[in-house]
């Protein structure tokens, strides 16, 4: 079995997650490897299904706590995640229960998400703390991508391109040009194929993009292929059909 991976709404951490457990990818080993990460008190995560323009989509959803005001102590909540560096990051995925090709996916992704953001920021690999990409609902992602795609175990990965929006995007270091920097590195490093639409807004993730990267060959779609199921990742951003397929699919006559 091989898998192809069509990206022409994008692709992001969750879509990648739903997709997958939309093509069968076990729920049961994704629940079992999130709880041993033992973070409850840092994140929750909700699995449903989604209708996207009359598409039933499987969607997965991370949800983080709230930061809340504390009457008695006259404290904000500071939730210690948003300075985690890459070693801090590992440390979390070593203790997964899930497999070792697993957890070495899931720290490949990340590193090439921090090797990005250590580029655009201008600072040493073990000096980025990761505010958005290590905030806690990316390790959320990338572990259960990891522990999802390990599940399926394909022979061979196959790529659509990398469709992208324009215009800009909000974050905490302000505002931001689509392609952001460092979906544009992971993009240059790894030679990822990339179509700039004219849709408004960010349509490939800094998570997405080495998501790509980690499993990208540059191999061709055979010309001819059978297709033994589809899977339908919902995305949570406002533009036309925000959906990731990934199907399952092996090659005519074999």
């Amino acid at each position: 079995m091989d898998l192809y991976f069509e990206c022409k709404s994008g692709i992001s951490g969750d879509m990648s997650v739903a997709a997958l457990l939309d093509l069968g990818a076990s729920q049961e080993k994704l629940e079992k490897a999130l709880a041993s990460m033992n973070l409850d008190n840092e994140f929750k995560y909700v699995i449903s299904k989604k209708s996207i323009n009359a598409i039933m989509a499987t969607d997965f959803d991370v949800i983080l706590p709230e930061h809340k005001h504390d009457e008695h102590t006259l404290e904000h909540s500071h939730h210690h995640h948003e300075h985690r560096n890459l070693d801090d990051v590992n440390a979390i995925i070593d203790k997964v229960d899930t497999s070792d090709n697993a957890k070495n996916l899931a720290k490949k992704i990340f590193r090439i998400v921090a090797e990005a953001e250590s580029k655009v920021h201008g600072k040493d690999i073990k000096d980025v703390h990761f505010h958005e990409v290590g905030a806690i609902d990316s390790i959320a992602d990338i572990v259960s991508f990891a522990v999802l795609f390990d599940d399926l175990n394909p022979q061979k990965v196959y790529f659509s391109t990398l469709t992208e929006g324009q215009g800009f995007v909000e974050c905490q270091h302000g505002k931001l040009p689509v392609p952001v920097p460092a979906v544009c590195e992971i993009a240059a490093q790894y030679h990822l194929p990339l179509k700039i639409t004219d849709n408004n807004g960010e349509m490939v993730t800094p998570t997405g993009a080495a998501i790509a990267a980690a499993l990208y060959t540059g191999a061709k779609l055979p010309e001819e292929i059978i297709i033994e199921k589809t899977g339908y990742g919902a995305g949570k951003r406002p533009y036309s059909n925000p959906i990731l397929r990934v199907m399952s699919i092996c090659e005519k006559g074999e």
